[in-house]
């Protein structure tokens, strides 16, 4: 099945990429890991200029409205660039906010998070009604402060961590200690206790399961972004690498490996924009288990072929590596995916 992009869709990855390319992420991803958000703030605030984190605001606040495919050509770049910190959770907590239906809270918070003068990260304490697990509840406005809270990506850079608990949206005060993570480029910390309750009931539990739906899409594309950008390096480095004389990309064997990665994340493709076309639950978790388990495979080939250099710090593939394990398992691991697909 083939969803062919318009003339101005490709016009918009092309522009995202040249932005991208010229603005030195590798460095900002680095300073991202080691503490220092300053040069990762200013990358964010180009990407908002470019209008992404609008795909998910409504026009009467400041954005174009959902544009699910959009979106996903949009974190496809973002993942093949390996740009740092809360983007998903940004598009999501608009996308959530926007679910709410509440006219003042979004009046509060949306156009912020559209221009990207608003950094927001988004913690949900169950991800939606999957298979075996405790679906949302609503609870009344005078919900009890939180006591137990996920972690929040990136929560100590960020302006403002919104987290969803037993039907009831929060804004957290502060966060925790930040924790470590296989990509030192995603930091955690967990949201304090209490904060403003921003509102309650059923219809922040459905918004919150539709945000989770607009993570898992996102974050798909993210992971077919870096498992690209895998290959690609993968594929240029055996050319050049030589054993017995010849270049390695010339054996066999590596042929079918790298063949065996770019089949992987050309399946994953259609089912990444079929999802953002029908936006059906379903169809975004296989697109989410298909793209995640692409990148990771793409992950593993690259380290293989890569060799020992794979492991240094200094090679920016190492930006790459790092970021496709995690990714496949935020806002829903493989099994809890393949759970949702299965339930339908």
């Amino acid at each position: 099945m083939k969803f062919p992009l318009t003339d101005e869709q490709h016009a918009f990855a092309r522009s995202l990429d040249a932005m991208l390319a010229a603005a030195g992420t590798p460095a900002a991803v680095r300073s991202w890991a080691a503490g220092d958000p300053s040069a990762g703030r200013a990358l964010l605030a180009r990407v908002a200029d470019a209008g992404v984190f609008a795909l998910a605001v409504p026009e009467t606040h400041g954005g174009t409205g959902l544009l699910p495919v959009e979106l996903v050509v949009a974190f496809v770049e973002l993942g093949r660039h390996a740009v740092p910190g809360p983007v998903v959770e940004t598009v999501a907590a608009a996308a959530l906010v926007a679910r709410t239906g509440d006219a003042d809270l979004a009046k509060r918070l949306l156009p912020g998070m559209a221009s990207g003068e608003l950094s927001v990260t988004l913690a949900v304490l169950e991800h939606g009604p999957l298979e075996g697990a405790a679906p949302l509840t609503a609870a009344p406005l005078t919900a009890a402060p939180l006591t137990a809270v996920p972690l929040a990506l990136d929560a100590d850079s960020a302006d403002l961590t919104l987290v969803v608990a037993g039907g009831a949206l929060y804004a957290a005060p502060a966060h925790g200690p930040v924790r470590s993570c296989a990509d030192p480029a995603r930091r955690h910390a967990a949201p304090a206790e209490g904060g403003e309750l921003l509102a309650a009931g059923p219809h922040v539990a459905e918004a919150a399961a539709h945000a989770v739906d607009v993570a898992r899409l996102v974050t798909a594309a993210q992971s077919l972004g870096v498992g690209e950008t895998l290959l690609s390096r993968t594929v240029g480095y055996v050319k050049q690498r030589t054993q017995f004389g010849t270049a390695i990309g010339s054996f066999q064997a590596v042929k079918h490996r790298l063949a065996d990665t770019l089949l992987a994340l050309e399946f994953a493709r259609p089912l990444l924009f079929g999802a953002a076309l029908s936006l059906r639950p379903a169809d975004i978790a296989a697109a989410k288990v298909a793209a995640g388990e692409a990148a990771y495979a793409a992950a593993r080939t690259a380290l293989q072929l890569h060799g020992a250099v794979g492991y240094t710090e200094e090679l920016d593939l190492s930006l790459w590596l790092r970021k496709a394990r995690p990714l496949r398992d935020a806002w829903g691991t493989p099994s809890q995916c393949r759970a949702r697909v299965l339930a339908v």
